[in-house]
């Protein structure tokens, strides 16, 4: 296991890791994990579930170890706070409100922009924006707060990342069919109701209690931290 990092089936179940959706929502492929029925919801069998958690982690810790990068994408709105805190504690790029199509594809034009956002928040630290009427600077602040929404979690990303974890693949598929279109490692809370076939590291897991995604995302941070290179 991962830098000593242990997985609980009872924290989990605490958590409430094992809870899938209603019996009628049941995507074909999960029912491997899936041990059994508790009213009218599927329930995850937690030692599978911990089983593929560890290859994940496995995983983030072997590139993170190289020197690579990832980004954590979670834009349920249960979530976002928690997805955001965790990424800037971290330290790794995030995005938690609508993914912007062309973040993976189009990546060079998401850059001039998210560049052009800098440059521009600059201009207002250093009072390069008071040479401009009141009114016009009042715009300037109103598109730097807009941009701010959109880019503020990927300023530092300069390039690809290695492998994207997305907490909520039902809200944000598009970034998972961006990230395979450029051969990015997908890593993913996978409900019951999900197809599991584009994620190449699939939790299977409750991605929509906070409990839940809580478990899961501090066991992550606690890989992340304990995998980065240590500074030169």
């Amino acid at each position: 296991m991962s830098k000593g990092i242990k997985l609980n089936t009872e924290e989990m179940a605490a958590a409430g890791v094992n809870f899938g959706h209603k019996v009628s929502k049941l995507y074909p492929k999960m029912k491997p994990y899936v041990s059994g029925i508790k009213n009218n919801v599927h329930i995850f069998d937690l030692d599978k579930t911990a089983k593929e958690f560890e290859k994940a982690l496995d995983f983030i810790s072997r590139i993170l170890a190289d020197g690579k990068a990832i980004i954590f994408v979670g834009t349920k709105i249960q979530m976002k706070s928690l997805v955001r805190e965790t990424a800037e504690e971290c330290g790794i790029p995030y995005v938690t409100e609508r993914w912007l199509g062309g973040t993976f594809t189009n990546f060079e034009t998401i850059q001039k922009r998210v560049n052009y956002f800098k440059d521009l928040e600059k201009r207002k630290q250093t009072g390069d924006l008071e040479k401009y009427t009141k009114r016009e600077q009042l715009d300037f602040d109103r598109e730097i707060a807009k941009l701010k929404i959109k880019f503020e979690g990927i300023r530092n990303m300069a390039k690809l990342p290695e492998a994207v974890i997305i907490f909520g693949l039902d809200k944000d598929m598009t970034c998972a069919k961006e990230a395979k279109k450029k051969g990015i490692k997908i890593i993913s809370i996978v409900d019951s109701n999900i197809n599991p076939d584009i994620v190449d590291y699939p939790i299977p897991a409750n991605d929509d209690a906070i409990s839940s995604v809580r478990y899961i995302i501090e066991k992550m941070a606690q890989v992340i931290e304990s995998s980065k290179p240590a500074s030169k």
